[in-house]
């Protein structure tokens, strides 16, 4: 009987496969095309889309776990909301599903609730691979620029987060938990930038832009107003984060592994900072 990843390319998707399989659990990985993904041996990978009624449920036949992602809440309209899908994966005996979240408790995760499966919602703050969008300036002339210096961060690696959903997915005691996530070490961007210089061997300075500056920087990227003012307002203020990290679940606890710190990524991670 398998588990089904949705989302199975993505920064915890990829990981959350590998896992998974690595364990030896029955992996079906949902993908638009699965010619083009690559998967561990073993992992079947199967054609599908949210947008697909018919692709999905195909999917689900003989699943007992499921894996989605909120933030492909827009996908779930042309199934009229999330609730079908779910009504679905409980017909075909699925017993046990995680969301992950995208920073909003939407429509998702309240279907998942009224679903009368076992579901968790995994929540990570700031994930590490964000500073992946860091490397083409860095590159290109050795700095990076972000508003907010003494704004302290707490970064989570996406195989932490992966590693969650894996523990929730296959084990007991996770049924009707919310799962905040964060890194173990609270930074801000310049100590980040720090770690990505030492791991590339490059120098590589930080440097801020004002609130506005980023702002104009986001509108030139087609990012929409609402997201921007959101963006920007929750990164300026302290305690956004400081509330994240006191909620933060035990990822060691959860997992039986510490949480990789912000160095870890980026050692892992240097090579796209050369």
């Amino acid at each position: 009987m398998s588990i089904l990843v949705t989302g199975a390319t993505g920064n915890v998707g990829r990981h959350l496969v590998r896992l998974l399989a690595e364990d030896g659990h029955p992996v079906r990985a949902l993908t638009r095309d699965p010619g083009a993904a690559e998967f561990p041996e073993g992992v079947e990978a199967v054609r599908g889309d949210l947008t697909d009624p018919e692709s999905v449920t195909a999917a689900l036949e003989g699943a007992t776990a499921l894996h989605l992602l909120s933030a492909q809440g827009a996908s779930y309209d042309t199934l009229e909301g999330p609730e079908p899908l779910l009504e679905a994966a409980a017909k075909a005996g699925v017993r046990r599903v995680t969301v992950l979240w995208n920073g909003f408790h939407g429509p998702v995760e309240e279907a998942a609730e009224r679903s009368g499966l076992e579901w968790t919602i995994v929540q990570p703050g700031t994930f590490m691979s964000n500073s992946r969008y860091w490397a083409e300036e860095a590159l290109a002339e050795g700095v990076i620029r972000e508003p907010f210096a003494d704004v302290v961060h707490y970064p989570v690696h996406e195989a932490d987060i992966a590693a969650v959903a894996a523990a929730a997915l296959t084990g007991d005691g996770h049924a009707g938990k919310r799962y905040t996530l964060t890194g173990p070490d609270g930074l801000t961007v310049g100590r980040q930038v720090e770690a990505i210089s030492r791991a590339s061997g490059r120098p590589i300075r930080y440097e801020e832009l004002t609130a506005e500056e980023a702002k104009e920087r986001m509108r030139a990227m087609g990012i929409g107003e609402e997201s921007i003012e959101f963006i920007v307002g929750w990164n300026a203020d302290p305690e956004n984060e400081r509330r994240l990290a006191a909620e933060a679940a035990d990822i060691a606890a959860i997992t039986g592994s510490a949480p990789r710190t912000f160095a870890q990524w980026a050692e892992e991670n240097a090579a796209s900072f050369r």
